[in-house]
């Protein structure tokens, strides 16, 4: 009947068999038929013929509202059908820390949109050891973790090497020095990561190495959280270069401070999936490229 109904209503607007068949790309007398066909399905007259024009009945403009609304809601299905395909094709699964998520995260979503606007991005957050699990267990479909693995089954593709540097307000006493070095950070007002963070388990390591006591003044698992108190506590932080651009840096009146000894604290961020993963093309041409992609937007 939805064919029918498209033919009735289009007669209707054209006012015409004539214009009908031609947008129609249908002949008049199977025009003709079809109308006939919904006249003898319903058992009423939908048209008063008077010569070679067309006047709906009292019927037959109630059958043309009833038309009207059956196509509109046709057209809204097919529309969602589409986006539904749409999105089954283009979908993928990420799975990142919650650090990696302010850090490696934005670049990497950045450049995934750029060179594939189409592509439907879901994101699932873990600790490393649980991204790992879950490409694995095939939950994602890539994972980004902050260390490099060796596991069967798994392709693990280096992204870029990153490491923490000092980040201290403008004007800071710090500032003044030329070469800052590990002793400096003895009794420092400082605001480093939450306990249980994999940024905390790096700094405690790395003073415990220097038997390095701040002053700790809060204990923050938020990186921009840290970069908003720096300047109202004057205190310093520890963060990783890769989340340090140059213009976070001046819309907070921060500045980086390299020291060589914190460059002991380099990781290395990869992509990891699965080696028999059924990825789409789409993604499968991401993942060759995005390695540049990044290096490039981190200039590390």
């Amino acid at each position: 009947m939805l064919e029918e109904l498209i033919v009735f209503t289009t007669v209707v607007e054209q006012s015409s068999l004539n214009k009908a068949s031609k947008l129609l790309n249908l002949s008049q007398p199977a025009l003709s038929r079809k109308i006939v066909k919904l006249e003898e399905e319903w058992g009423v007259s939908l048209f008063n013929r008077k010569g070679k024009r067309l006047e709906l009945t009292r019927v037959g403009q109630e059958a043309y509202n009833y038309a009207i609304e059956v196509r509109q809601r046709h057209q809204t299905f097919l529309q969602s059908v589409s986006r539904f395909k749409k999105t089954e094709r283009s979908i993928v699964t990420l799975g990142a820390s919650l650090t990696t998520i302010q850090t490696t995260l934005p670049p990497l979503v950045t450049a995934l949109m750029n060179r594939f606007p189409d592509i439907e991005l879901k994101l699932v957050t873990g600790k490393t050891h649980e991204i790992v699990s879950y490409v694995r267990d095939k939950k994602v479909d890539l994972g980004v973790i902050a260390s490099s693995i060796s596991e069967s089954g798994l392709k693990c593709i280096p992204l870029f090497h990153d490491h923490l540097e000092l980040v201290i307000p403008g004007g800071h006493e710090l500032s003044k020095i030329k070469h800052a070095e590990m002793e400096h950070l003895n009794g420092l007002s400082m605001i480093i990561f939450s306990k249980g963070t994999w940024y905390r388990k790096l700094i405690d390591d790395l003073f415990g190495r220097y038997s390095i006591i701040p002053d700790i003044r809060m204990e923050i698992d938020s990186f921009e959280a840290i970069v908003r108190l720096l300047p109202t506590c004057r205190a310093a932080a520890l963060l990783p270069k890769s989340y340090l651009r140059k213009q976070l840096l001046r819309d907070n009146d921060l500045v980086s401070i390299p020291m060589k000894e914190l460059e002991q604290t380099e990781r290395e961020t990869c992509l990891i999936y699965g080696d028999k993963s059924e990825l789409s093309v789409e993604t499968k041409e991401w993942i060759t490229e995005i390695r540049g992609s990044l290096i490039q937007s981190f200039s590390i």
